[in-house]
């Protein structure tokens, strides 16, 4: 099952080549005390997110840059497809459901109007702290799986993203991107900031956490997870298959088809501990201090199990 999002094609292929043709300079503007790309997103859709009307049976996902949001994405609109097929097929409209591009916060300053004459549920993503998203969305109780991803994959797979996807701005060596990052000057802003707001957020009702790590040892038993959350009502056997479409290398391959020219940049490796192979003693260090004295001892600290995934 090969979704197609003819939206999300267009979009980041237009932003590539915008990306090629700007300074370094021109590449991010800081939008309400955050950092984004421009090529992506701007002002003027901030603006308008701010008049989106969230329902309460939509699905959205919410999760960091690089932190796994494609590969989940996947999961949980296969799983929402799979259980409209199987119970209401005759409210399934495949098309519209991808229509627009799937992040929430990129698009255009109409895309909100259109989005509400859509059927649900509606599947969104988003890469936006919680204080950020519309108002509505909790409002609403509109539910969101909350992606969480040890730090310092996240800040491995990041660089290795900054230096191809040209709307990012490129680093000659992780030490310089490394600043970057751990001061919030990268698009989307500080992650560690981003874990720290979330977890204000995490026992809201409408929220369910999970981690990266998790769905990566048991991909089925994930699957299982997110759709009893969303109630999608659906077997075992159509978590054994959804876990099976979305396997990296599944996806890598169908990626020129889902994705376009931006398959080859999205799909690198998918792995856990690759940070292994960039951080230095001091890097390691300086993200172990500022994880202990800000996330240590927290709900969202404690799912990213530091001390298993990012210990040297």
């Amino acid at each position: 099952m090969t979704h197609v999002r003819k939206k999300f094609i267009e979009i980041l292929e237009k932003a590539i080549e915008d990306g090629r043709k700007m300074t370094r300079e021109e590449m991010l503007f800081t939008y309400d005390g955050v950092v984004y790309p421009t090529a992506l997103c701007s002002p003027e859709v901030f603006k308008a997110l701010e008049s989106f009307e969230a329902w309460s049976d939509d699905v959205i996902l919410a999760g960091y840059c690089k932190s796994g949001t494609n590969w989940v994405g996947q999961i949980v609109t296969d799983l929402v497809i799979t259980s409209a097929k199987k119970h209401e097929p005759h409210k399934l409209n495949e098309k519209l459901l991808l229509a627009e591009f799937p992040f929430l916060e990129i698009g255009d300053t109409e895309k909100y109007q259109r989005m509400n004459t859509y059927p649900p549920r509606r599947v969104m993503f988003t890469h936006l702290r919680p204080d950020k998203l519309p108002v509505s969305v909790f409002k609403n109780k509109a539910k969101i799986l909350m992606l969480i991803r040890n730090p310092k994959d996240v800040a491995a797979s990041f660089f290795h993203f900054s230096n191809t996807f040209s709307p990012y701005p490129p680093y000659d060596t992780f030490d310089s991107y490394f600043r970057a990052l751990m001061e919030g000057q990268m698009p989307w802003g500080s992650y560690i900031e981003y874990l720290c707001v979330w977890n204000k957020y995490v026992d809201k009702e409408n929220v369910m956490p999970i981690t990266y790590e998790e769905l990566k040892a048991n991909t089925a038993l994930g699957a299982e997870k997110i759709s009893k959350f969303f109630e999608l009502n659906l077997s075992e056997e159509d978590f054994r298959a959804v876990a099976e479409r979305s396997t990296f290398k599944s996806m890598k391959e169908n990626s020129k088809t889902t994705h376009g020219d931006f398959g080859n940049v999205l799909f690198r490796k998918g792995g856990v501990s690759d940070w292994k192979t960039l951080f230095n003693e001091s890097n390691n260090k300086e993200m172990d201090s500022v994880f202990k004295e800000r996330l240590a001892g927290t709900k969202v600290g404690s799912m990213i199990k530091y001390d298993v995934y990012c210990k040297a």
